[in-house]
């Protein structure tokens, strides 16, 4: 199946004046009846996205709508077809929404995307609705002092990073645990609403009440979730059985590479673009992109399918 060209679908996003966003189930017949989807359809033949998009919203819901900017492309495999779903922001419509081929609608607000059973494909669409795509994984305390560090990190806090993994190799143990608590209460105070995971250590996470980030060979020798719902899981993966295993146990997220070759993997080429785009048709989950990339790379990423990216020293404030 990994050699059929990938069926072209477009989405849109379309928010009411509340800020609520439509959903539409799927009707029965179809492939995935009864799931909840971003509305849409095929791009057929000669057809541009934007004015395949205008036409689908014209005969599945009778409104005039304008495509707006692009939100995320996911690339997807099925059990008898490669889909690429490509999704756009629609803020400018107009005619009352109905239902013209018989499928229920939904208006949800954002935060309550996640509560309905969707098709693979538009899981990463929900995470980069809901979730800011900058990950920073923190350099290691050991190469610097304590006063260094955490001012590199309450300075990252205030850069709009939603997500950061805080991980310390080489670093002595109890050195490492007063850090952590540290860190842990200066983003409470200052940032309560950026993501924290803490590399492999699970003891560590429940005590501080943050997430968890396994590493790829703690991924593997884990059989189960074993971790608190309320909390993150997430875990490193770099082949399509690690994102498979990854997704089978319950993990929120994983980071996938490495894109491009990096200083933290010296001589180790990245699998680029196109890697990772094979490696995101195997997994639902929502995916950071890692190695040698930046903020800069965000287009990239996400035309691949990418809920954002991570890094260290591209993320990492300068100067500390």
């Amino acid at each position: 199946m990994s050699d059929m060209a990938p069926v072209h679908v477009v989405a849109g996003v379309i928010c009411d004046v509340r800020g609520r966003i439509l959903l539409t189930r799927r009707t029965d017949g179809r492939d995935l009846a009864g799931l909840w989807e971003f509305p849409g359809g095929k791009v057929e033949k000669g057809e541009s996205p934007a004015a395949a998009l205008k036409r689908e919203l014209r005969e599945e819901l009778g409104i005039e709508a304008e495509p707006g900017e692009f939100l995320i492309s996911v690339p997807q495999a099925m059990p008898h077809k490669r889909i690429v779903l490509e999704v756009h922001h629609i803020r400018h419509w107009r005619g009352r929404v109905r239902g013209l081929d018989g499928q229920a609608l939904a208006w949800v607000p954002a935060e309550r995307l996640s509560q309905y059973l969707m098709p693979p494909a538009d899981r990463p669409v929900v995470a980069a609705l809901l979730h800011a795509p900058l990950y920073l994984v923190t350099p290691s305390p050991a190469s610097m002092t304590d006063k260094q560090w955490l001012h590199g990190f309450t300075a990252a806090l205030t850069t709009g990073i939603g997500c950061i993994q805080l991980r310390a190799p080489g670093c002595e143990s109890a050195r490492w645990h007063a850090l952590l608590g540290e860190a842990v209460a200066c983003a409470q105070a200052q940032s309560p609403s950026t993501r924290l995971v803490v590399n492999g250590d699970q003891a560590l996470a429940e005590q501080y009440g943050i997430g968890l980030h396994l590493p790829e060979r703690l991924l593997m020798a884990r059989a189960a979730r074993d971790f608190p719902a309320a909390l993150a899981l997430g875990a490193s993966c770099h082949n399509p059985d690690a994102l498979r295993h990854a997704e089978a146990i319950g993990c929120d997220y994983a980071v996938v590479g490495q894109i491009k070759a990096s200083a933290s993997h010296p001589g180790k080429p990245g699998i680029g673009w196109a890697g990772f785009a094979r490696l995101r048709e195997v997994s639902s989950l929502p995916l950071y992109a890692i190695g040698g990339l930046g903020a800069e790379d965000m287009a990239d990423a996400r035309a691949q399918g990418a809920q954002g990216i991570a890094a260290i020293r591209a993320l990492w404030p300068q100067g500390n």
